[in-house]
């Protein structure tokens, strides 16, 4: 059941009077039943939301760079400032000018996970599809492929994992100890947190706004408690701005940590 059917049940079972318990959300609320099935694969609303966010991102920057004028105007204005923000204050500040190769993959990445988390709040769509762990695990894969790989190439194998394992400056007495942890936070350990930060606010923040709004459902149709309905419903529109800001924050912590990470890849000391 997901969370739309657990409204409509929280609805139904209190305004017919059946005494049934308040329906809290749980983990089936971010599964959902497939849309159709071709074979072995299950096209589920997620993927669907994954799709529609790529489509947005690259009809949008299509519209606004297809046909550039030396004087912006409309579409073109928006997708302007939206490239300036990630060069000046994602890519510029970690990977300087030499960077600006990057600027088309992280921009791209940052109003990709964007969109994907203002789905979140978005009526009848109302699911982060990046609530679920494989997609920010998807994206850290291929960040992890990139900066690794420029690394090596750039570096070589053997220098880029002893620079990955040996901090400068460190006395000789202590490697043994630190280039192990070292080693594991530089190559597991950082692409993993930089998955499951995005996962889990996100997670934490579907499931809170669920909890209101089925909260809101759930006390009006009691009719007695309206007073703490209306209480739910405003306390849903905070917690909304809010989550908001958290929306627009993970996508900008997760390109700039790419960004940083971009950055280490080019530099022959950590």
């Amino acid at each position: 059941m997901n969370h739309v059917v657990a409204v409509q049940a929280a609805h139904a079972c209190s305004h017919v009077g059946q005494g049934c318990g308040y329906p809290s959300p749980s983990i089936q609320d971010f599964y959902f039943r497939p849309l159709f099935t071709i074979g072995s694969f299950h096209f589920d609303k997620p993927m669907l939301l994954v799709l529609l966010s790529t489509i947005i991102v690259v009809t949008f920057f299509w519209a606004a760079f297809w046909k550039p004028r030396l004087i912006p105007r409309g579409v073109q204005n928006l997708g302007e400032l939206g490239i300036l923000f990630v060069r000046d204050q994602i890519l510029r500040p970690q990977l300087g000018k030499r960077g600006d190769n990057w600027l088309p993959f992280l921009s791209a990445l940052f109003f990709f996970i964007w969109i994907n988390n203002i789905f979140g709040i978005i009526p009848i769509l109302y699911f982060p599809a990046t609530s679920r762990f494989e997609y920010p695990a998807i994206l850290t894969a291929m960040v992890w492929v990139l900066y690794m790989g420029i690394g090596m190439w750039k570096q070589g194998p053997l220098r880029y994992l002893k620079n990955l394992s040996v901090p400068s400056g460190a006395p000789w007495w202590i490697l043994p100890l630190l280039a192990p942890i070292d080693f594991l936070s530089n190559v597991f350990i950082r692409p993993f947190t930089l998955s499951v930060r995005l996962w889990a606010n996100m997670l934490a923040g579907h499931v809170l706004l669920l909890v209101f709004s089925l909260a809101t459902w759930y006390l009006l149709t009691l009719k007695i408690q309206l007073v703490f309905s209306v209480a739910s419903f405003l306390l849903l529109i905070a917690l909304t701005g809010l989550e908001l800001l958290i929306q627009l924050l993970q996508a900008f912590i997760f390109t700039v940590l790419t960004a940083f990470y971009l950055s280490g890849a080019y530099e022959t000391a950590h």
